[in-house]
């Protein structure tokens, strides 16, 4: 029995391990596009680190040191001149405006191309894809005293949905089984109030509802496959973006929200879970949750928000319409007082994440 507990907790913190790692790459993707448009910008960059905290070994190579630092939970690509005056005419701070905004949105640019191909790769091996017309009812089904057969759904709660992702979030998110449905019957949009569904648990103890009905099959081919990664890309950023909503308004708490421990935790969680049924299943499971992780970066590092890539976005474009840029040293005190937030945010997640992971007594 000791022995099977021993493996487990190996097996868990090799997971973990993988987590991270994949997370880290995903970090790469993020600075070497901020990276990569800067030295094509004539940009000097000084370092470029993956991690951070102190560092654990470094190369330099050309003008830029190389660095992997303790903490894997982030990284950066240090400019001259990047948050304050320079008088090196490769300075981040004497190029031009529009060169500079590239540079900044360059990272999350990355990370979306990279969650296409993802997307891309774990609809590939599917036979066919799920719409959203209802083909046939379950023996027993609730939801057939409203919808009926042929019906495509086209919103849940005033959420749209063109996607099954879109209707899982719109589902999954409810406080209440009492929905309001909007269907295309024939071409007539059709509004359904009250809407009821079946209800189980999940693995968790948490009352979640069921489907209890099929949809038409889409079939996979080149054409379908195009279409169906943009569809899913948009998807999952209406989720984060809807997430994030969702915290400002107390829709969601902070047990809702993971950092790198949480979401390294998650993947390992599930890839065991999908290994269960055969390896492939659990690479794709893997690589389905980097998809989401790495949409969810960049679409969060776009917020205007200090110290994030949508903060410096943000006053770049004030220098461009007033052809002056807010004084350096202002705008360096705000990031800087934006990052030191968002790492006192960071510690707090990562410390729930820890505690979640602690097994509970009893």
């Amino acid at each position: 029995m000791e022995m099977i507990t021993e493996v487990a907790v190996v097996q868990g913190i090799l997971l973990v391990i993988i987590g991270v790692l994949l997370f880290e790459f995903i970090i790469l993707l993020h600075e070497g596009g901020h990276c990569v448009a800067a030295k094509l910008s004539g940009v000097k960059v000084n370092e470029f680190a993956l991690g951070m905290g102190p560092k654990l070994f470094s190369f330099q190579k050309g003008e830029t040191t190389y660095s992997l630092r303790l903490f894997p939970i982030g990284g950066f690509c240090a400019m001259e001149g990047e948050d304050g005056e320079s008088d090196d005419e490769r300075a981040f701070s004497n190029k031009a405006v529009w060169k500079r905004m590239i540079i900044v949105v360059a990272g999350a640019f990355m990370n979306i191309i990279l969650g296409l191909l993802l997307v891309m790769i774990t609809l590939l091996p599917e036979s066919a894809f799920p719409s959203l017309q209802v083909s046939v009812f379950v023996d027993g089904a609730t939801t057939s005293q409203k919808l009926q057969l042929g019906d495509s759904i086209t919103s849940i709660n005033g959420y749209s949905t063109s996607t099954w992702l879109d209707m899982s979030f719109a589902l999954g998110t409810a406080k209440e089984n009492d929905f309001t449905m909007e269907v295309d019957r024939k071409g007539e949009k059709v509004v359904l109030d009250h809407v009821v569904f079946p209800t189980g648990t999940d693995s968790e103890g948490n009352e979640r509802v069921a489907l209890d009905f099929k949809v038409e099959p889409i079939e996979n081919n080149v054409g379908n496959l195009i279409v169906q990664t943009g569809k899913q890309t948009v998807s999952v950023l209406r989720m984060v973006w809807n997430s994030l909503g969702g915290l400002l308004t107390g829709q969601f708490g902070l047990n809702d929200v993971s950092g790198p421990v949480g979401m390294a935790s998650a993947t390992g969680q599930a890839a065991s879970q999908a290994l269960e049924r055969s390896f492939g299943d659990s690479v794709l499971t893997i690589v389905n949750i980097m998809a989401i992780i790495t949409l969810n970066l960049g679409i969060v590092n776009l917020l205007p928000l200090p110290a994030l890539d949508g903060g410096r976005f943000v006053f770049l474009l004030i220098e461009a319409i007033f052809r002056k840029p807010v004084k350096r040293e202002v705008e360096a005190w705000i990031h800087a007082g934006g990052m030191v937030l968002l790492l006192v945010f960071m510690l707090v997640i990562t410390i729930k994440d820890v505690i979640q992971l602690i097994p509970k007594g009893g």
